[in-house]
C-alpha cells in the first residue's frame, strides 16, 4: 500500500513538472470577492499550502485529502482538524464556496459538473520558477483578502535565500527516484539544483522533465551526488531497492522530503538550504 502511495506522488509529481514545462496562465474566471471570502475551496495540493500559508483558518471551508499527509504537504500541521473534500459536485454545493482556488481550479472535474458562472475562482499557473512561486503567493494573497501576507512571506522567503552559497561547485547531481525515475530540466527540483550551484545529470544527458534512467546508466554516469527522498532512504519494495545497489553505494546522498519539492511554494527555501547544507557538511567531512 505504501508503495503505491509513493508511486502516486511521483506521478503526480511528473504531472506537475510537465505541466510546468507547458507552462500554464494564470485564469481568474470570475473576479474575486471585494470582501475577504469566508469559504474557501482548495482543489490541488499546491494551493492547499498556498491558502493554509496566507488565509486565516475559520476562511477553509475545504481542503485536498493530501494536505493532512505529511509526506506530501509541508503544511499538513496547520490543515490538522479542517474539512478534506473528495472532489464531488455534492461537496462543493453543499459548501457553497465564495472562492476556489486550484492549479487549475477550473479544470476540476467537479466544477465541470456545475454551473460554469455559479462559483469565483482563482486558476494558478504550476509553480517550477521561483518568480513563478513569488507570483502565485501574490496572487492567492490578494485573492484570500491578505495582500500584505503575500508581502511578508515573500520578503521572508527573499531574506532566506539572499545569503545562500552555491557549494555546489558545478558539480553532478541526479535526483533519482523509486523504479529509476530521473527528474529533469524545466522542473522545480533542477531549479533548486541551479540555486545551490548542482548540474542536473538529466539535463547533461538530454532527458525530457521525466524520464526513467536504468542502474548501468547511473553506474556509467557517475554523479558526483545523488538526491533522493526520504521515503527511499530505506528499502521497503522492489521500487526502492534499485537505489540501495552496492554499485551506487559509494556516491553521496543529499536527502530531501518529497513534501518540499512536490510543489512550487515556501517550501522551496527549505529544500535549497537543506541542499546547501548537506553538501557543505559532505565537503567538510571529505577534507
Amino acid at each position: 500500500m505504501i508503495a503505491s502511495i509513493r508511486l502516486l506522488a511521483m506521478t503526480a509529481t511528473a504531472s506537475v513538472a510537465i505541466a510546468g514545462a507547458l507552462s500554464a496562465t494564470v485564469i481568474s474566471r470570475v473576479p474575486a470577492p471585494a470582501e475577504k471570502p469566508q469559504r474557501i475551496v482548495s482543489m490541488n495540493l499546491c494551493t492547499d499550502q498556498l491558502v493554509l500559508a496566507l488565509a486565516d483558518g475559520h476562511q477553509i471551508a475545504g481542503l485536498t485529502r493530501n494536505a493532512v499527509d505529511p509526506g506530501m504537504s509541508d503544511a499538513a500541521a496547520a490543515a490538522q482538524g479542517l474539512k478534506l473534500l473528495s472532489n464531488s459536485a455534492e461537496q462543493i454545493l453543499a459548501i457553497d464556496p465564495d472562492l476556489v482556488v486550484g492549479m487549475p481550479a477550473s479544470g476540476s472535474a467537479a466544477l465541470t459538473a456545475l454551473p460554469s458562472d455559479r462559483y469565483s475562482w482563482l486558476d494558478l499557473e504550476t509553480a517550477n520558477r521561483l518568480d513563478q512561486i513569488y507570483r502565485t503567493i501574490d496572487q492567492t494573497a490578494a485573492a484570500v483578502g491578505h495582500p500584505a501576507r503575500g508581502t511578508v512571506l515573500i520578503a521572508r522567503m527573499e531574506h532566506e535565500l539572499g545569503d545562500m552559497p552555491k557549494p555546489g561547485r558545478g558539480r553532478v547531481a541526479a535526483y533519482y527516484q523509486r523504479r529509476g525515475y530521473l527528474t529533469g530540466t524545466e522542473t522545480l527540483v533542477d531549479e533548486i539544483m541551479a540555486r545551490v550551484g548542482l548540474v542536473n545529470l538529466a539535463g547533461k544527458l538530454g532527458k525530457p522533465p521525466l524520464s526513467q534512467l536504468s542502474l548501468e546508466e547511473m553506474v556509467a554516469a557517475r554523479p558526483d551526488f545523488l538526491i533522493v527522498e526520504r521515503a527511499t532512504t530505506i528499502i521497503d519494495d522492489q521500487g526502492s531497492e534499485m537505489l540501495h545497489h552496492p554499485a551506487l553505494s559509494d556516491i553521496p546522498r543529499i536527502v530531501v522530503p518529497e513534501a518540499w519539492t512536490v510543489c512550487g511554494g515556501p517550501a522551496y527555501t527549505k529544500a535549497a538550504r537543506s541542499i546547501a547544507a548537506q553538501i557543505a557538511r559532505h565537503d567538510g567531512d571529505a577534507r
